[in-house]
């Protein structure tokens, strides 16, 4: 074949990748969301690193950070299962413009108190819980909302869109508030990302509802949460992933904690530092939930090798000898971080009944974030008795032994009944190849 010959055999090839990658954006309700969350996400990592900044360079305190992060993630610890239960009986798109409002006023009383140079330690701890108990009720009702605007068909893609979109935040919002800080204060980053929930506001009040598919409420009643706890616990395909995920958000995803640290104590680098190295992890993970959308499966199997992969760029991040290779090695760890949670989420709301997706889309929030008051004072401590390298250390490690839980269930399921099937196997769906 000629080499122009060639061309013309590749471009279909091309389009079609192109489609695949990009197949949830083709719905008009999910680009609409899709834009208004690629405002709020960047505002939401810009508070996120300027909260971090302002707690490691008030206290001076490792320890501090992670109390922080910890409170900020405690109402998920808490509260995410009722959380889940609430998802399941109310409609989300309305609960959502409800809770995504008020984190812009929490927002704006931080940036405010801040830029009157009136803000003390303890109330840092206390917006930190206010925006935690708005992020405990959102996150399950945004998780299952997802498959209302979309379908089953393009599920993974939009949750793949969904990581690539809250990393492509990652890697500009932090970014965005090194410059802030560095110019006009901290403060304005907070007061910069209250005015980011317009944005996501207004996409979901003007979404077109004929469009949409929600899941049929679920009437109150006595011992749902009981219920909830009950059906995960007797479905494997359901239990093993939460345990995966339970054990790598405990202790792999404490970025909050020890990249300030590395940056400042490990590497001795300014706001700009962090900014840049926090960036990378954000560049890393666009890659990845950009393969993941277009060539990504869910299922154990595939679950597994990304808990590795992904712990294998943690292990590489905690020993590089520079910045320079600080910077290359958390991309590696942005690229595994969202194979990572794009394959767990889509593997439990493929795996879910209707019914019951809010209640175990709250468990994930559990597992994923609502373990960071367990594990952010762990690595908070790890990091300030044997600095950041060893936090990472461990992160890494947990990754590892999360794989190891993959693999003794996909051995155990062979031994039982050949190779696993259905939602505990791998496999690839809509826009996978």
């Amino acid at each position: 074949m000629t080499g122009r010959g060639a061309r013309r055999a590749a471009e279909p090839q091309g389009a079609a990748f192109g489609r695949q990658m990009f197949a949830a954006l083709a719905n008009p309700n999910y680009r609409r969301f899709f834009t208004g969350q690629a405002i709020s996400l960047i505002g939401t990592w810009m508070q996120a690193t300027a909260q971090a900044w302002l707690v490691i360079t008030t206290t001076h305190s490792p320890t501090d950070l992670g109390l922080v992060v910890a409170l900020q993630t405690l109402p998920v610890l808490v509260l995410g299962p009722y959380a889940g239960v609430v998802a399941d009986r109310v409609d989300k798109r309305r609960l959502m413009v409800v809770l995504q409002s008020m984190m812009g006023v929490q927002a704006i009383a931080l940036g405010v108190l801040v830029v009157a140079g009136s803000i003390r330690f303890w109330e840092i701890c206390a917006l930190a819980v206010v925006l935690g108990l708005n992020n405990c009720f959102e996150n399950p009702s945004r998780q299952a909302f997802v498959l209302e605007m979309v379908g089953a068909e393009h599920l993974r893609n939009a949750v793949s869109l969904n990581s690539t979109l809250v990393n492509a935040a990652r890697a500009i919002g932090p970014a965005v508030a090194g410059l802030l800080i560095a110019t006009v204060g901290v403060g304005w980053c907070f007061i910069a990302n209250a005015l980011s929930f317009v944005a996501v506001v207004g996409s979901l009040t003007t979404m077109d509802r004929a469009q949409l598919r929600p899941s049929p409420p679920v009437a109150r009643g006595r011992g749902q949460l009981r219920e909830g706890f009950a059906y995960v616990a007797h479905n494997p395909e359901l239990a093993v992933p939460l345990v995966m995920i339970a054990v790598v958000g405990t202790l792999a995803y404490e970025f909050q904690v020890t990249l300030p640290v590395l940056a400042q104590q490990t590497f001795h680098g300014g706001a700009r530092a962090y900014g840049f190295i926090t960036a990378a992890m954000g560049a890393g993970a666009v890659i990845g939930g950009l393969v993941t959308a277009a060539r990504g499966g869910t299922g154990l199997r595939e679950l597994t090798v990304a808990a590795s992969i992904f712990g294998g760029a943690i292990l590489l991040s905690a020993v590089a000898p520079d910045i320079g290779a600080e910077i290359v090695a958390l991309v590696a760890v942005g690229y595994g971080s969202v194979s990572f949670l794009s394959r767990s989420n889509s593997t439990l709301q493929l795996a879910a009944a209707p019914a019951m997706r809010g209640r175990v889309m709250a468990l994930w929030s559990v597992a994923f974030m609502g373990s960071t008051p367990i594990g952010g004072p762990i690595i908070g401590w790890v990091t300030d008795l044997a600095g950041a390298r060893t936090g990472l250390g461990v992160g890494a490690a947990s990754c590892e032994g999360a794989a190891l839980v993959g693999i003794a269930m996909l051995a155990r399921a062979r031994r039982r009944s050949g190779p696993p099937s259905g939602p505990l196997a791998a496999g690839p769906v809509e826009g996978a190849a």
